[in-house]
């Protein structure tokens, strides 16, 4: 185990913000996080989990021991007549994921091209896209209980799975280190078609005969479409959460502004958040270094040496206007550390 001391942390944050860590260590197994928490247990520092960072905000230095989770692998462990059970590892790269259950025809995840991060935040986040969401594909996890650093198994019901969240964001937060994740994949597939533009892509793209790549690679191209590469332009995604409204609360928005979209769930009518920030003047603004996405208001964004703080503020503003327009408060999917 390597421990460095006084590393930036540029690089392995997907908003590209300049904040240091006071140490840090890339761990490739459970035993080598064991090793890791047990060093900060004895040095008194609090140890921070890092996967991809495409979920996070870094708003100051960390004084932590930064532990880069790099737990590889990808096997069948198991499979029936309909279904194959994959476990991968928690610092497996999301979208290299995909890739490779397309290739297997492993079916399932197809819908979820191209989402930023690691194996491992998937669970906690219950990501999900055009019509998809981790818990209709979850079988079970692996996670390191953080005082015992015992192993310990989760199942769907355990996870307490919800609209991008999960029972590792809240009952649970902070006490537990998710190593690998068992998800089960269909050996037909079941596509989903319906949501977004989809449909739209492949009839334009010519599909006629519908296949895991094509799904793919029609989300991919609606994806790039509306989101800046990281790479090119910090920013970690979608940085708001959709909110669900009453349905009471819709129909009196919809006599007030009838072109509000809303899709109603179990829990009322979801409203995209997109389009509430869009109607507050969002869109497109920028402000010195950081800003609103040009072409997908719900994506703030670093332009280059934008700092934490002021993408913070920026949200806080964003938040506070939706409300007075339209008595709405959205809640950021990011984390601020």
């Amino acid at each position: 185990m390597n421990i460095l001391e006084n590393i930036s942390l540029k690089t392995y944050n997907t908003f590209g913000i300049a904040k240091n860590a006071r140490f840090f260590v890339s761990v490739n197994s459970s035993e080598e996080l064991k090793e890791a928490l047990s060093w900060a247990k004895s040095q008194n520092i609090n140890p921070l989990i890092l996967g991809g960072g495409s979920n996070i905000l870094l708003t100051q230095d960390q004084e932590a021991l930064v532990i880069k989770i790099e737990i590889e692998g990808i096997e069948v462990v198991n499979e029936d007549e309909d279904f194959y059970w994959i476990e991968v590892g928690a610092g497996v790269n999301w979208h290299r994921f995909v890739l490779k259950s397309i290739e297997n025809n492993w079916a399932g995840i197809e819908n979820l091209s191209l989402i930023p991060g690691t194996v491992g935040a998937s669970p906690m986040q219950n990501i999900g896209a055009y019509g998809v969401e981790i818990k209709d594909v979850f079988s079970s996890l692996k996670a390191l209980n953080r005082d015992t650093l015992e192993l310990e198994e989760f199942n769907a019901e355990q996870c307490n799975f919800g609209y991008r969240e999960s029972v590792f964001k809240h009952e649970l937060k902070g006490k537990y280190v998710i190593c690998s994740v068992v998800f089960r994949l269909r050996k037909e597939p079941e596509f989903h078609t319906e949501y977004g533009a989809i449909k739209e892509t492949l009839e334009a793209s010519g599909i006629s005969k519908l296949s895991l790549k094509a799904i793919s690679d029609a989300v991919i191209q609606i994806r790039q479409s509306k989101l800046p590469d990281p790479k090119e332009i910090g920013n970690s995604g979608s940085f708001f959460k959709n909110p669900t409204i009453p349905t009471e609360k819709f129909e009196e928005l919809k006599n007030q502004h009838p072109t509000i979209p809303g899709y109603p769930n179990e829990e009322g009518v979801k409203v995209p958040a997109a389009w509430l920030i869009e109607q507050c003047g969002w869109k497109g603004k920028r402000f010195g270094e950081i800003g609103v996405h040009a072409k997908q208001p719900l994506v703030l964004v670093n332009y280059g040496d934008g700092d934490g703080n002021e993408i913070k503020n920026l949200a806080t503003k964003i938040q506070q206007s939706v409300l007075e327009k339209f008595g709405i408060s959205i809640h950021p999917e990011v984390n601020f550390l």
